[in-house]
C-alpha cells in the first residue's frame, strides 16, 4: 500500500477567479467571518481552529494559486508531509473553476486517506463563493 498520495477536487463557483484568489491569498484572516461554520479562527502565525496547524504560504500570482505547506500541527500526528493547494481558473462571465489539491505522505499504512480534509477545503471554497456572490 502506498504511503504517499494526492487527492483532487474541482468545483465551479459563481465568482471571478481573481476575487476568490484575493481572499485566499491576502485576506485569510477574514475566513472566520466568511466561513464561520468551517473556520473558527485564524492566527496568522500559529494556529487555525481547534486543530493547530502551522504553514508556509507559497503564492503564484501568474497561476492564481496558493499552496499551504504544512510545517507543524495536529495533522502531523498521522502524516509525514502535507501540502494543500487552491488554484483558481477564470471560466468567463464572472465564474471560475477552483482546483483543490491535497498532497500528503502517511506515517504508516494504518493511516486513512485524508478525504475529510479535502472536503474541508471544498467547504471553505463554497463559503468563500457564497460570500462573493452576495
Amino acid at each position: 500500500m502506498a504511503l504517499s498520495g494526492k487527492l483532487e477536487a474541482v468545483i465551479e463557483i459563481k465568482a471571478s477567479a481573481e476575487k476568490y484568489y484575493n481572499i485566499v491569498k491576502a485576506q485569510c484572516q477574514h475566513l472566520p467571518n466568511i466561513a464561520s461554520t468551517n473556520v473558527l479562527g485564524v492566527d496568522l502565525h500559529e494556529e487555525g481552529r481547534k486543530e493547530s496547524y502551522k504553514e508556509k504560504v507559497e503564492i503564484e500570482d501568474e497561476n492564481l494559486s496558493v499552496t499551504l505547506v504544512g510545517l507543524d500541527g495536529d495533522v502531523f500526528k498521522n502524516y509525514k508531509s502535507w501540502k494543500a493547494t487552491f488554484q483558481a481558473t477564470p471560466k468567463g462571465e464572472g465564474s471560475s473553476v477552483i482546483k483543490h489539491i491535497l498532497a500528503y505522505e502517511k506515517l504508516n499504512e494504518d493511516v486513512s486517506v485524508p478525504n475529510a480534509y479535502l472536503d474541508f477545503m471544498v467547504n471553505v471554497t463554497n463559503d468563500i463563493a457564497s460570500h462573493l456572490d452576495n
